[in-house]
């Protein structure tokens, strides 16, 4: 059994995508449709609901298989490129380069206190692991950040099929953890990650985010601070 761990949310905790999605689109036409005319929020209302994080309620095995998930990611993309105004064969096209855009570690950025947070809990010997709702390539786009080997273990819940703040993610993280003896959550996400968390009596810290939370970390330092003064406490 693990004494001690954290589990990290990674888009907006550890890392960010500017603009997310839509930005993946607006790359995607950049390179396939110079001169498109579109913008990020003619695409935004497509973009809205759909993905499996939208129902985080309902478990998804079903989209398990990377290619089976991304099927089902493209038609949404597709339909977002069609209702600004592509034809069908191209908005498939489309929909395929910003899937490639999106994955493409070199379009996210670490925090910069990211490391040294994540160095000092490891030097304190927490087990670290992350849990996020995201893409099944999100442990190649760690890997490309130059973070993967920080972490026991990558759990993304396009290959898991749960969905924070479902408590099936957190269980399937409390198992790759070793069952701690002490566990924390830091994400910045207060319902997928702070409520969810707290929901399997796990405490959470809020980072780059309001909300409601007992825990709020001016950064992932101040979250390492938090957490570590516990361990003392």
């Amino acid at each position: 059994m693990a004494r001690r761990a954290v589990l990290w949310d990674f888009d907006g905790t550890l890392a960010w995508r500017e603009g997310l999605w839509g930005s993946a689109l607006i790359e995607a036409l950049d390179e396939l449709e110079p001169g498109h005319g579109v913008k990020r929020e003619h695409l935004r209302p497509h973009l809205r609901s759909g993905f499996p994080w939208h129902e985080p309620q309902r478990p998804h095995p079903e989209l398990c298989e990377p290619q089976v998930w991304w099927r089902h990611i493209e038609g949404l993309l597709v339909g977002a490129f069609q209702a600004v105004g592509f034809p069908m064969g191209r908005s498939t096209q489309l929909a395929r380069a910003a899937h490639e855009a999106f994955i493409d570690p070199t379009t996210y950025r670490l925090y910069a206190d990211a490391v040294p947070a994540i160095e000092r809990l490891s030097g304190a010997g927490y087990t670290q692991v992350i849990l996020s709702n995201h893409v099944p390539e999100l442990e190649s786009i760690v890997e490309g950040l130059g973070i993967r080997a920080q972490f026991r273990a990558v759990i993304t819940s396009a290959v898991m099929g749960y969905e924070k703040p479902h408590t099936a993610a957190f269980r399937a993280a409390i198992e790759v953890a070793g069952h701690p003896e002490t566990l924390w959550m830091v994400g910045d996400n207060p319902i997928a990650d702070v409520a969810g968390a707290q929901q399997c009596g796990i405490p959470a810290i809020l980072v780059h985010s309001e909300g409601p939370a007992e825990r709020i970390a001016t950064g992932l330092e101040h979250a390492a601070d938090i957490i570590l003064s516990m361990d003392r406490s």
